[in-house]
């Protein structure tokens, strides 16, 4: 598989995204057809089997195989303000994770994940964004090709999650330059500012926007100039798991945006994704709208970490075993159909 060790690298990446295999979808809506049930009476249950079987390439999907993989790295712009916690926090809920203390190793663990934490340089931010870009094209492609590693041939979904105390400021950021309109719509509390670190926030994203403002909207460029190594980490996980065929499940509004400028330019990234949970950060539902990904779950959550992807994945795969382990009408012998 390619890797990402050049901005030319990355961009071939994206405009060779595989498709699912459309004979192993239309063989598995046949088989939801011949189960005992109503036809659709499973809801979203069915689709997610369907969905599972296209990127497996087999009507009965299974899934034995999956990873969480969390990203950490700091941002040069929290001098200004933008959280209610000191960059300090992220190595410390590294360690906190690196200990099995965290929400995501315990949901990892309840949804049977093997959990990997990958921290990228806390020890020296990005760059504040409002004077010039987060990172060099070359720590762009390290982040990027990090991202990358963590993704095995053998893994049957994937997991993405972050760490980055600031970084629902460079989500929104990102949102605003790819997907256009006001900062103020993607803003939101993140760790728990109040109106006056939101304004301050939306005032920062401003400046950041307005230095960047002639540079190129390429994918890269956008990630680059507004993203963080844990976020340009994500964007290569993502893709990465597309050249092997391996569904994505997404955590929040930090994990969403990391795509944003991918999508802006290639809509099909997301076709391998499915969308965790809608976060209570304002801006993650507007996200997902524009992404067209309609959320599994909606349960207030707002930790990141990768939680609200990892509470999904039981939801999986309750999907794949109805799917799987149904009598057909023929087996039941029952006859006709409901």
């Amino acid at each position: 598989m390619t890797d990402f060790s050049s901005i030319a690298a990355f961009e071939a990446a994206l405009g060779a995204l595989p498709a699912a295999n459309t004979s192993a979808i239309a063989a598995a809506r046949a088989r939801q057809g011949e189960l005992t049930k109503p036809p659709g009476s499973l809801g979203r249950l069915e689709d997610i089997a369907v969905f599972m079987a296209g990127w497996q390439g087999t009507a009965c999907p299974t899934l034995t195989r999956g990873r969480a993989a969390i990203f950490a790295g700091n941002h040069g712009f929290t001098i200004h303000g933008v959280s209610a916690f000191p960059a300090s926090v992220t190595a410390s809920m590294v360690a906190n994770f690196s200990a099995g203390g965290a929400a995501i190793n315990a949901l990892a663990q309840a949804a049977g994940l093997d959990l990997k934490i990958v921290a990228l340089e806390l020890d020296r931010p990005t760059v504040d964004f409002t004077i010039a870009p987060a990172m060099h094209a070359d720590e762009c492609l390290a982040a990027l090709s990090s991202g990358a590693e963590v993704v095995t041939p053998d893994l049957q979904i994937l997991i993405v999650g972050e760490m980055g105390i600031g970084n629902t400021t460079a989500a929104a950021a990102l949102c605003a330059r790819s997907l256009g309109g006001s900062v103020a719509e993607w803003t939101g509390p993140g760790t728990g500012v109040d109106s006056a670190g939101i304004a301050r926030k939306i005032a920062v994203i401003e400046r950041a926007l307005g230095h960047h403002a002639d540079a190129p909207h390429t994918p890269f460029e956008t990630l680059r100039r507004l993203g963080g190594r844990e976020i340009a980490a994500i964007a290569g996980a993502v893709v990465k798991a597309r050249q092997l065929r391996i569904p994505v499940v997404l955590d929040g509004f930090i994990t969403c945006a990391a795509i944003a400028p991918l999508a802006a330019a290639v809509a099909a990234i997301t076709d391998h994704c499915i969308a965790g949970h809608c976060s209570a950060e304002p801006g993650h539902v507007r996200l997902l709208n524009r992404l067209g990904l309609a959320p599994l779950l909606n349960l207030g959550l707002r930790l990141g970490e990768g939680s609200g992807a990892a509470l999904a994945v039981p939801v999986i795969r309750a999907a794949l075993a109805a799917h799987a382990q149904m009598a057909t009408f023929a087996e039941a012998g029952v006859a006709g159909s409901l």
